[in-house]
């Protein structure tokens, strides 16, 4: 587990050690998390990797919010959305991306597989076929459209 400031793990914000602009106000609402979206989006990306979704998502909604026009923030906040099970959420995120730029194959591969979860598998085909055809070689977005392709045919 890598640390984040003094001593601190990465999972543990909030809990009142460290960085006091992480700490909950005496209302109870959350503080602003300290650093600014840069470092929003570099921590909420080791917590990604290190498996907390929900606590990435926390910071990486905070980075959107400063940032919307970040294709790089919102796709990470796709990520943490899927992650934490909102598919929606997640669709409509990674939906973004893809409108502003179309040839984002890791975007389409996002909303195809939220798009499955959620039940939609022509949308989710219609976004992995594009994400494959992008990029053939990743057996990551084949073996997706595989089985949205299965799923769409076993339910006709």
């Amino acid at each position: 587990m890598s640390v984040q400031g003094p001593g601190r793990p990465e999972d543990s914000p909030g809990d009142g050690s460290g960085d006091p602009d992480d700490r909950d106000t005496p209302d109870g609402q959350s503080a602003q998390p300290g650093g600014g979206v840069y470092e929003w989006y570099t921590r909420g990306l080791e917590l990604l990797r290190a498996g907390s979704a929900a606590a990435a998502l926390q910071l990486l909604a905070r980075a959107a919010d400063a940032e919307p026009e970040s294709h790089s923030i919102r796709e990470a906040l796709g990520r943490a959305q899927f992650g934490v099970r909102e598919f929606g959420a997640a669709a409509d995120s990674f939906r973004e991306i893809v409108e502003e730029e179309p040839a984002e194959d890791y975007a389409r591969f996002g909303l195809g597989l939220a798009l499955s979860r959620m039940g939609d598998f022509e949308g989710a085909v219609q976004h992995l076929a594009l994400a494959v055809a992008m990029r053939p070689d990743n057996e990551d977005y084949a073996k997706a459209l595989r089985h949205a392709r299965a799923t769409l045919a076993s339910r006709r």
